[in-house]
């Protein structure tokens, strides 16, 4: 019994490459039963093929559900926005994973109606009507955005209407005027005059935006609410005024002229007035030579092929 030991460990020895290669030639058989019942399965219907093995294999019976990628030009995206160039309408479509096209519209006026101020009866309208097209970058196919644009319509602008009640007083490039009273005897009238404030000085007026979200989700949902903020560079305002009517030099109306009599001294006083404020609130408008854009926009987006 004290040999026991001893016996086991040798016949373990011994044995041991035989069991292994009798454990890989049974592998290799059946490899090839595996090769082989298949190949007669394929000559001979009524013989049933092994099962595939599962192991190794990444195997579908549905495709996956969600889509992260379409192909250029095959789903567009339509949406609206409030910004600072009026009510917008805007239209995106696909170019590839990272770049999406849009183009956009606005348009917007708004009439405030008569109003006094200080014997100044003004009556304004907003008006804006313009139209973009941009290129949307999305870098690594992230949710934030650079979009270099070019506003090619713009018709922006703000035109102020007033009637100066006679008697008022009013301040041009430092000298003081009164708006004449009607007289039909020498045929004096109130001053009334006409501003308009330009804002599109420069068309065709580059444009670079930023934002997060896109206009197109790389997915199958539909909505999607991106938000974008940025400059159009339009140049400095214009600004333009018009004055008609009769003013004075004193409020007892004793020295009056008709602002367009280029003989009268008044009226040649009034208007060297008139002109040097323009100038002065044209330089200081000529600071501003951008346009602020801003929007928080709701698009649906659906595939086209």
């Amino acid at each position: 019994m004290k040999h026991l030991p001893l016996l086991a460990t040798l016949i373990s020895v011994f044995f041991t490459p035989y069991i292994v290669a009798a454990q890989s030639f049974a592998a290799i058989s059946a490899s090839d039963g595996f090769a082989e019942s298949n190949s007669l399965a394929a000559a001979d219907p009524s013989i049933p093929a092994a099962p595939e093995p599962s192991a190794g294999y990444d195997h579908y019976e549905v495709a996956p559900s969600a889509s992260w990628h379409q192909i250029p030009f095959s789903r567009i995206g339509v949406g609206a926005d409030v910004s600072p160039l009026g009510i917008g309408i805007k239209g995106a479509i696909v170019l590839n994973h990272e770049f999406d096209a849009r183009l956009m519209g606005n348009l917007l006026s708004i009439h405030t109606g008569n109003f006094k101020v200080e014997g100044f009866g003004v009556n304004a309208n907003f008006h804006f009507d313009s139209a973009a097209a941009a290129l949307d970058f999305y870098p690594w196919g992230s949710v934030f955005r650079v979009s270099p644009g070019l506003l090619f319509v713009n018709g922006n602008q703000v035109t102020v209407s007033t009637a100066i009640d006679p008697g008022t007083s009013f301040t041009l490039n430092g000298q003081t005027y009164y708006s004449a009273k009607a007289n039909p005897a020498t045929g004096a009238v109130p001053l009334s005059g006409t501003g308009i404030l330009g804002l599109h000085n420069h068309v065709p007026a580059p444009s670079i935006t930023a934002g997060f979200g896109k206009f197109i989700p790389r997915s199958n949902r539909h909505w999607s609410f991106p938000s974008e903020f940025g400059v159009a560079f339009t140049g400095s305002p214009t600004a333009n005024v018009n004055v008609s009517g009769w003013a004075c030099t004193d409020p007892n109306y004793q020295h009056c002229s008709d602002v367009g009599d280029p003989t009268n001294s008044v009226a040649i006083a009034f208007n060297h007035s008139l002109q040097a404020q323009l100038t002065k609130w044209r330089k200081d408008l000529g600071e501003v030579t951008i346009y602020p854009l801003f929007s928080y926009s709701v698009m649906y987006s659906f595939n086209i092929r």
